[in-house]
């Protein structure tokens, strides 16, 4: 099993954020979540792990500047082919709390991959809020999104926190133990998959 890991939004560059928007306010005491770094910085922690467990996987995209959607999805359809699934690794905004995990509408082996991460969040967060819609039957929320729609394996699209929530944002986001937390939860989810799915 190979794992697409897509760090979403660009990243900085030369102290430069390469995204407009998608970052959290500036709090009172001057510091800022750029959300590119963040999904970096998680996928980072997300290979380390997977090396650890010789997992294989593939970072889709590598690069500091925002890489087009088109470009990503282009790069993970190389390997539609193999045993593979694409994850796509966000932190959310919007005025809420919690976590959600997206996958394209319809039923199908996103839909049980989903499941699972959404077992292991459960598990590494007990008492954070699982944003679900169960309304097909399963826990995910089901969009259009362009890389879940366009690539040719399952996919998944995690939104980790809000980081427009002070209190997710500091004690989760910009917190080396919550950015752990996070990392372990995918990385056991991403084990238990290969095991229960591929």
């Amino acid at each position: 099993m190979i794992v697409l890991l897509d760090n979403g939004h660009g990243g900085l560059i030369n102290s430069q954020y390469q995204t407009k928007g998608k970052r959290s306010p500036i709090w009172d005491d001057g510091s800022q979540l750029f959300e590119g770094e963040f999904n970096r910085a998680i996928v980072n922690g997300i290979i380390q792990e997977l090396t650890k467990l010789n997992i294989s996987y593939v970072n889709i995209a590598p690069e500091y500047w925002d890489v087009r959607l088109e470009t990503r999805v282009k790069r993970a359809n190389q390997y539609a082919t193999k045993k593979c699934f694409y994850l796509s690794i966000h932190a959310n905004a919007g005025g809420g709390k919690g976590s959600e995990i997206f996958t394209s509408p319809g039923d199908t082996k996103s839909d049980k991959i989903a499941t699972i991460f959404g077992h292991s969040y459960k598990k590494e967060f007990p008492s954070k809020l699982l944003r679900t819609d169960f309304t097909d039957g399963d826990l995910d929320k089901e969009r259009r999104f362009y890389v879940l729609t366009k690539t040719k394996m399952p996919a998944i699209l995690t939104e980790s926190f809000f980081m427009d929530n002070e209190e997710e944002c500091k004690t989760l986001l910009m917190n080396k133990a919550g950015r752990e937390k996070i990392i372990n939860y995918h990385s056991e989810a991403i084990l238990k998959v290969k095991a229960q799915l591929f």
